[in-house]
Order: C-alpha cells, then sequence, then structure tokens
C-alpha cells in the first residue's frame, strides 16, 4: 500500500510545467547550489505566469538557520515577460523532517499535502528524497486528520478539520471557507489520498455506508491527541517569529512590496537603491509617497 501511495505522488510530483516554470526552476536551483525545487500553489494548478511564482529551494547539508525558510523575492525577465517569484528556502534534510512530522512545525506538512510539482532536480537520487518527503507530508497530515476530524465521515470531512485546525493553530488570516476553497480546486488531488496515506501511515480504518471511520488504538491516539496539542501552543510564537525574522531578511521585500502595492493600487513607486537594502528605514519615506499619490489620484 506504500508502494501506491509512492505511485500518487511521484504522478502528482512529475506533472507538466510551462517552460518558462522549468527555466526558473533550474536557475534558481543551479545558483543555490541546491538538491531540488518544488514548485507549488494556484499557478501549478492554472498553468499561469501572473502573479507570482511559488517555489521551494532545497539545499544539500544540515539546516544552517535556526528560524526556517528563509524568504525571498525574484523577478526574472525573459523573452520580454517579466517573471516574479517567491523563493522559500531550507534544507532537505529540515524540510523531510519537518515533512515527517518529527518537529513543531504544521507549515510544511500542511503546504504539502496539497499539490506540488518537482520543477528541478540536481539528479534521480535527490528526487527520491523529496519524493519521500512528500510522501511522509501526506502521512502526517493524514494523522492528525483522523484524530481532528470526525468519528465517521467522507475523506474531505477529515482535510477540512484538518485545515481548519491548522489555520487556527498557525497565526494566519484566511477568510472563512479557506479549506474549502483548497478541497474544491483540487478535488482531484484529494480524491482517493486519505485512504492511501493512512495505509501507509499505519492507520487502521473501516468503511461504513460509504463513509471512512479511523480505528486507532487508544494510546496511539492519545498520543497523537498530545502531539497536535504542543503543535497548537507553539504554533503562533512560531508563525509570529518567523515573521519577524522576514522584517530584516526578505530579500528583495522592496521590490515585492512595490509590485504588490501597483497591482492593488496602481501606483508605482520607485524602488531606490536605499529603498532595496533598508526596508525598514525607507518605509516612512515611501508612506510619505504612497500619501501624495493617492491624494492625487482623487
Amino acid at each position: 500500500m506504500t508502494q501506491s501511495l509512492r505511485t500518487r505522488v511521484g504522478e502528482t510530483l512529475s506533472l507538466p510545467l510551462r517552460p518558462e516554470v522549468q527555466a526558473y526552476a533550474q536557475r534558481l536551483g543551479k545558483e543555490a547550489g541546491a538538491l531540488a525545487v518544488l514548485f507549488y500553489g494556484s499557478n501549478l494548478r492554472t498553468g499561469s505566469l501572473e502573479g507570482v511564482l511559488d517555489f521551494y529551494v532545497l539545499l544539500p547539508g544540515p539546516q544552517r538557520e535556526r528560524v526556517w525558510p528563509r524568504v525571498s523575492y525574484r523577478e526574472w525577465s525573459s523573452e520580454g515577460e517579466t517573471l516574479r517569484a517567491k523563493i522559500a528556502t531550507m534544507s532537505l534534510a529540515k524540510f523531510s523532517e519537518a515533512a515527517a512530522g518529527q518537529s513543531r512545525d504544521t507549515t510544511i506538512w500542511t503546504r504539502f499535502v496539497q499539490p506540488s510539482a518537482l520543477a528541478w532536480s540536481r539528479d534521480g537520487d535527490a528526487a527520491e528524497k523529496v519524493t519521500e518527503a512528500i510522501m511522509q507530508a501526506a502521512c502526517t497530515a493524514s494523522r492528525f486528520a483522523a484524530v481532528l476530524g470526525p468519528e465517521a465521515g467522507k475523506a474531505e470531512d477529515f482535510w477540512r478539520a484538518l485545515f481548519q485546525a491548522t489555520y487556527r493553530a498557525e497565526f494566519r488570516v484566511e477568510k472563512p471557507g479557506r479549506e474549502d476553497s483548497i478541497l474544491t480546486v483540487n478535488a482531484s488531488h484529494f480524491d482517493g489520498l486519505l485512504p492511501l496515506a493512512w495505509e501507509a501511515a499505519g492507520v487502521p480504518f473501516g468503511r461504513t455506508n460509504g463513509l471512512l471511520e479511523p480505528d486507532l488504538p487508544a494510546q496511539t491516539e492519545a498520543d497523537l491527541r498530545a502531539r497536535w496539542k504542543r503543535r497548537e501552543r507553539f504554533g503562533k510564537p512560531l508563525n509570529i517569529l518567523r515573521l519577524a525574522k522576514a522584517t530584516t531578511t526578505f530579500e528583495g521585500a522592496a521590490r515585492y512590496g512595490a509590485w504588490k502595492l501597483e497591482r492593488h493600487t496602481g501606483i508605482a513607486l520607485e524602488v531606490t537603491p536605499f529603498r532595496e537594502r533598508h526596508p525598514l528605514l525607507a518605509m516612512p519615506g515611501a508612506a510619505w509617497e504612497l500619501w501624495r499619490a493617492r491624494r492625487a489620484q482623487r
């Protein structure tokens, strides 16, 4: 049954990508000396190059930074078109550990139980390690879904309960019903995934009148609930810590902010060298310029 999950994950990771996305991923991977680059997010589903492309760059060796991932923003002009990317960078070892639920983090396995594609890998060994990590993400998510979901229900009931719980734990501002939109737009991805993940994760379950019913031993269920409580307790502080770090380490933050601002308001702020190097110090001046521009729009 583990092989069934491996096949399912392998098919998803092998989803066809736009040549521009593959070229961008290869560029990021080679520049960073990475093992692999994952592509995810709404652009994976739609195939669009509009907006921001989302990548995870996975590095060899141990994780260097205690607070991960490192986030950056890049723009790349290709054949007259500007491609924008938000890039999260961390070691493949730490990514795999987090995907397997071996840390208090919830973001990795929650994000990568959803669709992602292997946009570039250094070699077959790296690709295999990424496949194993994504399988672990599915198993970790399914275990917690078994204790956070109903006693019996449809697969989407368990996924819905899981995503609702992780949103609460991660201090994320999500619109009501965000979990429903994830399940709807990715319906083919989640169709049949939960039983495969439970089988691979060793979660016993039955089927009654078309409903799934996990049947965990009492001690296993108690252990999982305790593990979730710890993650729930540390989820918000971890996210606040990451946000605090991002205010000083988000590479390309000024360009990313300026692009978002122009996209939503039509106001283009110049990204000067000073604003590029010191986005926080430049914020008052940028806010004043924005205020003047908005007054001029009226």
